[in-house]
Order: C-alpha cells, then structure tokens, then sequence
C-alpha cells in the first residue's frame, strides 16, 4: 500500500504537469491555435521551445523568469497556473485517496481550470470543457455504485438548474435591456449541479455569487469597465464545495430536520 503522504506527493507532481499543460492548452483555445499539435515557443521571440524549458517551476527557476534564447522576461502565470493545479490535484488526493471519486474530480478540476483560464482572458467558456466534465461524470459514474435515486438527483439537479436560470436570465435579460449571463454560464451551472446535487448547488450558487460580487469590486477599482467573468467564480464555488461541501451540507439537512 502506498503511504498516503506519497499519494500526495505523486499527485503534486502530476498536477504540475498537468498545470502547464492545462495553460497552454488554455492559451492556444483563446488564439484559435491547435492545442494538440502545434509547438511550444516563447510568446516574445516565437522560438521553439525544447523539453529543458517546459519542466514545470524548475524550467522558470533556472532560467530566472527569462528567455533562454531572447532574454525577455516569462509571465508569472506560468508557474502559478502550475503550482495553483499541483496543489489542487494535492488536495482531491488528501480528500478522496486512491479511488474513482479522485480520477472524477480530477477530471473535473481540470476542465474547471482551462475554463477559468479561457474565461478570465477572453470571456470564453469552450464547449469541449463542458464536455469534457461531462463525460468525466458519466465514466465514473458506474464505479461509484450509487443508488438510482441519487443517480436520479443529480440529474434531475442539473435540468433544474439549467431552466430555472434559464428562467432568471430571460427576465433579467429583459429587464436590463441587455445580456446578463452568457450561455456557457448556464452550460457551467448544469454541469455544477450534475457533480454536486441540489443542495450543494445552491451553496455553490451563494458562495459564487460572493465571490462575483468581490471580483466587480476589484474590477471596478482597478479595470473600469471591464467585464466580469463569473466563470471562474463558479468553478471556484463548485469545486470547494466539492471537496469541502459535505460537513456543510450535512449541518444544514441537521438543522432542517430539527
């Protein structure tokens, strides 16, 4: 049996990898680049970039957050995106172990994150991240040995949600003579309540909506004008709850039943 300290340690080391791939997986969907063939290569000289420079944290440690072949600088968000998902594969192995409730929410951690990344930059949620949870949710589904009224619930969870913000974004749509929600919100919002059910949901719904109200302000004071992506929000809301969402949950149906 392998020491659960070193299944995290293993998992850190993934999610590193898988970190900067998700980036410039991320990068590419944004530019309209293929994500599966085309070539790494520095954003400031176009020079193709050779495996010694695409170790995750090491690569940027070495080269001193520079270009090895022009010298300009690297963004920042290379080895944060990378570290920011080694430490949450870390935390779905901590939370789960060595099970198919880990290779779930590892799939799903990651397309919540090329998502996030897509949607801060350009306001784009991709389809194939949508799919991508999906079928994540369905793959695991069967291993997990769930009732069929769980399996009912969270279906039933996601087409609720779906149609009743689709409900909330027509009126409000109406009333702010605008768009409120962009449609891949909506997809989010589905895929959400399919992973974590009806009453995880709703806390997800809160603490995203907190979280979105925290991100205009900051948008506001430093980007005027800008708009904000809730995406990102979502995720963060969804995969908390995820992770930490049980206790709560079980407190709240405790104070219903009292």
């Amino acid at each position: 049996m392998i020491p659960r300290a070193l299944q995290i340690a293993i998992a850190f080391l993934f999610g590193l990898l898988f970190g900067s791939f998700y980036n410039c997986m991320a990068m590419r969907i944004v530019r309209g680049q293929n994500w599966v063939s085309d070539r790494s290569r520095c954003p400031h000289c176009a020079h193709e970039l050779g495996a010694a420079d695409l170790i995750p944290l090491v690569s940027f440690g070495l080269t001193r957050g520079k270009c090895r072949y022009c010298n300009e600088r690297i963004s920042l968000r290379y080895p944060v995106t990378e570290l920011l998902f080694g430490c949450i594969t870390a935390l779905i192995m901590w939370r789960f172990g060595l099970s198919f409730n880990t290779i779930r929410y590892f799939i799903f951690a990651g397309a919540l994150f090329v998502l996030t990344l897509t949607d801060l930059e350009e306001r784009l949620i991709p389809n194939g991240c949508i799919l991508a949870a999906l079928i994540g949710w369905a793959a695991t589904e069967p291993w997990l040995f769930v009732s069929v009224r769980d399996l009912l619930t969270h279906i039933g969870a996601m087409a609720g949600f779906v149609i009743a913000i689709l409900a909330v974004v027509f009126v409000m749509d109406r009333i702010l003579k605008k768009d409120s929600m962009g449609g891949g919100d909506v997809k989010l919002i589905g895929v959400l309540a399919l992973y974590l059910g009806p009453v995880s949901m709703m806390f997800a719904l809160f603490f995203s909506c907190m979280l979105g109200i925290g991100y205009a302000v900051l948008a506001r004071r430093f980007r005027r004008g800008e708009a904000v992506a809730f995406g990102p929000c979502l995720s963060a809301a969804g995969f908390l709850m995820a992770i930490f969402g049980d206790p709560l949950v079980n407190w709240y149906l405790s104070f219903l039943m009292v």
